[in-house]
């Protein structure tokens, strides 16, 4: 298994697999496309970093490993399929008899949108919401990429004025609302609204109907 030395560790799994799947923990029973598992690594990088037990059932079941050629899946998901590449680190737990599990952990980028290499010329970065990879809008890419420049413009008036809107009313807008507000193109809300979320002072919010609305940072 890569050489990695199974540790007991049945207690740590079992709190691990207890908590379910949530914004830094993804659950997979086995590996075959790569593509499939950037997405995921992409979405935790975005994010606050993450892990994947493999071997983990959806519903929770600790199957095991079944394929030990999975751990090289990963890493190719993580090196050819992600923009940049990503940096994995696995541990090995071997529970009763001869189940293992193999935790794959990826840290929060410094320099985001991790994107995914899609195929066919088509590029896209994920986020984790919940226990869902969502596919980040050009916008949030956009404020990604600001946020990673050291020599992005600074904030002016126009940005203020829009930061304003979400100071004095508890509102959750998206960039069509908002550039009617403004009576400015959608391209050029979005633009601010990128350098807004940059700064920290607009943040992201995913709804119930699967759009990702702009709203103040919380405090």
């Amino acid at each position: 298994m890569k050489d990695l030395q199974a540790i007991r560790g049945t207690t740590i799994l079992r709190r691990m697999v207890a908590q379910g799947e949530h914004e830094r923990q993804d659950f997979k029973f086995a590996i075959s496309d790569a593509r499939k598992i950037a997405r995921s690594l992409s979405a935790f990088a975005n994010h606050s970093g993450g892990r994947l037990l493999i071997g983990v059932k959806d519903n929770g079941v600790i199957a095991g490993v079944r394929n030990e050629e999975d751990i090289y899946v990963v890493e190719q998901a993580a090196e050819r399929y992600c923009r940049p590449p990503q940096r994995i680190t696995f541990k090995a737990y071997r529970l009763e008899g001869s189940v293992r599990v193999i935790v794959a952990e990826i840290a929060a980028s410094d320099v985001r949108p991790v994107s995914v290499d899609e195929g066919a010329g088509l590029i896209k970065a994920y986020y984790r919401v919940a226990d869902e990879n969502i596919a980040a809008t050009p916008m949030m890419m956009r404020a990604w990429q600001l946020a990673s420049d050291p020599e992005a413009a600074p904030l002016d008036s126009r940005h203020y004025s829009l930061a304003a809107i979400f100071d004095s009313l508890d509102v959750r807008l998206d960039e069509q609302q908002i550039a009617l507000r403004l009576h400015l193109s959608v391209a050029d809300t979005c633009e601010m609204i990128a350098r807004l979320a940059a700064a920290g002072v607009l943040r992201f919010v995913h709804d119930s109907a699967g759009r990702f609305l702009v709203a103040a940072a919380e405090a």
